[in-house]
């Protein structure tokens, strides 16, 4: 099961100096704080990060979704309030922690 949750827990892995931690730790270290997760067809969505299960779906809470309109108007995005949603693996394309550049670097996984 730990092997499973290293898995799907890859963009959380850290670098060096973090390494020694285990999964879950690395996963514990996201918990509430804002992530923007991007999903194929070109919506982002906005939330405080509450967990993620061994296929790699996330739930974000009290998220925001953004999306990108056709129709001429000032704005050129939309967004709606959401609440608690969770976002399949299958679906992302990107993932991003608001936190600072230190911390993003700790939280980073190089791949050998």
């Amino acid at each position: 099961m730990e092997q499973d949750a290293e898995r799907s827990a890859t963009t959380v892995a850290s670098t060096s100096q973090g390494s020694k931690l285990d999964p879950i730790a690395r996963v514990r270290k996201l918990l509430f704080r804002q992530m923007l997760v991007g999903i194929k067809d070109g919506r982002f969505f906005l939330g405080n990060f509450h967990c993620i299960d061994k296929q790699g779906n996330i739930i974000l809470q009290d998220t925001v979704e953004y999306r990108s309109i056709r129709r001429s108007s000032p704005s050129p995005t939309e967004q709606r309030c959401l609440g608690m949603i969770l976002i399949p693996s299958s679906c992302r394309t990107s993932c991003h922690v608001d936190c600072s550049i230190e911390e993003q670097l700790s939280l980073i996984q190089l791949k050998e």
